[in-house]
């Protein structure tokens, strides 16, 4: 037999399993309107790629996969797009979030008729692209896309396969139910997982609470030769263990299993071990070998305030008021209703919410079977949620660090640990609802590191745009000067003069030009009386200057139309200059506007050469 270990911590809460495990599977049927959030998984929200008015079948897919981490949404049910809009969606939170809503024909026509295939004919690849296009999300914690998990290199490190068969949360049964009636669809699931992974050895993990479903366990999976599926030597075996909260948290499963720890801050895969969950396992079957995406799970309805607890087949989208009904809900004597279990989950606040791809449970009570928490008391420090703690954190310490929102101590000390199981709060005499002072610390520290990374970015965008600021700066300043210094080369080569004393004495006219500018208009009683010759540029007033530098132009054109010329000769090259730069880069980056740009280098030449015949004319009279 196996060994197993035990976990730090744990409790054992009143199970409430049997009533809803009195029945078969049934399914919930098709209600009038489905509602399909584009966000059913962690990663990117889906794309709708679908229109209002737009006619949808059964399997179509209505939002693509956005990025690598994402997973595209399809119709439950044939029927027409009523809306894309945001609703109420299943989230602690309760805020809305962008929905496709489809009325439903009751028809049920798929967009394309099921087919089977043989997987073992298939690919590693071609598996994991049927994986992502049917729309499989992990169906047992937060949703993350199935084929990322799954997409592995070669070769593949992992040697251990964990189905995690525990659901240890009290009321939950849909787990049960899924191995108890469809284990050959759950046994093909785990061979298709067995050649995608190639590990040594397989292990389905069952809470001894569910001993009635071990030998159908067995036998299915006796069906597969997973040695061959793997290409070594492979086991596959069932694994009962003693029932406890929370086993069925993934660390916790894989110490219990193979007595190896995650260290923090690491995944599994860093162990050699991969785990996923039954439900998952179903869907992969039914994409693979069915051609059938997910639009559907099993959810139990359960509480005393249903008169019919049982597990239902649920179309995605179905809203909780739909399953309610079916159940005989009594609304008057319920306190609240919870999707999720009574440790982990969280109260809806409109029953108008839909059931999505990680809906395990609906969950109405009464207030005599789950009273409503009483007001918080003061810590007394008694330390039994450090006891109770199956991740051996410090709850105590990480609620004082909580309250007083430090962020580096709650990291320093491994709250991305916490799996927030609820044990902590389920033991603690003080009713303090410690998770919840966790899972908002949480989303403050993700908050805090993406405003951090966009600061980050933007500092990074800042700097390059300087970098290229500064850098036009110094080809301007550059091309500047070599403009001067070819006017100050010509003039000399006019007046027969030598070049580099030329070069000096316009340098020292340009001083003292500046500086007898300077004392004009500070001299100057008021802005009319500054002569034409003052630099327009020392002027405050922006039409002063204006005028200073017309009435400069003009009193130099009269005196000297050389100049002037000779002015217009070095403004069209520096026009020239620009247009041909503009060019170039248009060029390197490929612009469409080339050509645009080559009709404006054109114009320029042009200009130039005008500027340039003018000034040999006044030179040749």
């Amino acid at each position: 037999m196996r060994k197993v270990w035990d976990i730090h911590g744990g409790i054992h809460p009143p199970e409430n399993k049997t009533q809803s495990l009195e029945h078969a599977i049934e399914f919930a049927g098709i209600p009038a309107q489905l509602i399909l959030p584009v966000s059913q998984h962690i990663g990117a929200a889906a794309s709708p790629v679908v229109q209002v008015g737009d006619t949808v079948l059964k399997g179509q897919c209505i939002a693509e996969a956005v990025g690598a981490v994402s997973v595209p949404i399809h119709a439950p049910s044939s029927g027409t797009v009523t809306a894309i809009e945001d609703r109420p969606i299943a989230h602690p939170s309760g805020l809305d979030d962008l929905c496709i809503v489809i009325d439903t024909d009751g028809k049920d026509i798929w967009h394309q008729p099921p087919s089977t295939r043989d997987f073992t004919q298939l690919d590693k690849a071609t598996l994991v692209e049927l994986i992502r296009n049917h729309g499989i999300a992990g169906m047992g914690g937060a949703g993350f896309p199935t084929s990322i998990k799954l997409n592995m290199r070669e070769p593949s490190n992992i040697k251990t396969l964990i189905l995690n068969g525990t659901e240890c949360e009290p009321y939950i049964t849909s787990d049960h139910v899924l191995m108890r009636e469809q284990s050959r669809k759950l046994a093909q699931g785990i061979a298709i997982l067995a050649k995608l992974v190639q590990p040594e050895e397989i292990l389905l993990g069952v809470e001894d609470n569910k001993i009635d479903v071990v030998a159908g366990l067995q036998d299915a999976l006796k069906q597969h030769d997973f040695s061959a599926l793997t290409g070594k030597p492979t086991s596959a075996e069932v694994i009962t263990f003693p029932t406890k909260y929370p086993s069925g948290g993934e660390k916790q499963l894989i110490e219990i299993l193979t007595g190896k720890q995650v260290p923090t801050g690491s995944l599994p895969a860093s162990l050699g071990i991969a785990c996923q969950n039954l439900g998952t396992a179903v869907a992969i079957s039914d994409a693979v070998i069915n051609d059938r995406p997910l639009i559907s799970r099993i959810t139990t309805v359960t509480g005393q305030a249903v008169a019919q607890p049982r597990n239902f087949e649920v179309l995605l989208g179905t809203p909780v008021e739909y399953l309610l009904a079916r159940s005989g809900y009594n609304a008057s004597s319920s306190n609240r209703l919870v999707m999720g279990g009574p440790m982990m989950g969280f109260t809806l606040l409109d029953i108008t919410m839909p059931v999505v791809k990680t809906t395990n449970c609906i969950l109405a009570p009464t207030e005599a079977e789950l009273p409503s928490p009483p007001p918080a008391q003061a810590c007394i420090r008694c330390g039994l949620c450090a006891e109770a703690c199956p991740a051996s954190l410090l709850p105590q310490q990480l609620f004082w660090f909580a309250q007083g929102k430090e962020l580096e101590k709650l990291e320093q000390h491994n709250i991305a640990d916490c799996i927030e199981c609820g044990a902590c709060s389920y033991v603690c005499p003080s009713n303090i609802p410690l998770v919840q002072y966790y899972r908002a610390s949480k989303a403050e520290i993700r908050q805090r590191d993406a405003d951090m990374q966009q600061a980050e970015h933007a500092k990074v965008r800042f700097d390059a745009r300087q970098e290229r600021l500064d850098r036009l700066e110094a080809e301007k300043i550059a091309a500047r000067q070599a403009r001067q210094a070819k006017a100050a080369a010509n003039k000399a080569a006019q007046a027969g003069q030598d070049p580099k004393a030329a070069a000096v004495a316009a340098a020292l006219a340009r001083v003292g030009a500046k500086k007898s500018a300077l004392e004009a208009a500070q001299n100057a009683s008021a802005p009319e009386q500054i002569p034409a010759a003052t630099l327009a540029t020392d002027i405050d007033d922006p039409v002063q200057r204006a005028l200073a530098k017309r009435a400069k132009q003009e009193q130099a054109g009269a005196a000297n139309p050389a100049a002037v010329l000779q002015r217009a000769v070095e403004s069209a090259e520096a026009r020239l200059e620009k247009a041909r730069l503009k060019l170039t880069n248009a060029e390197t980056v490929q612009d469409s506007n080339v050509d645009a740009f080559k009709l404006a280098v054109d114009k320029c030449q042009s200009k130039l050469n005008q500027a340039r015949a003018a000034l040999d004319a006044h030179d040749a009279t």
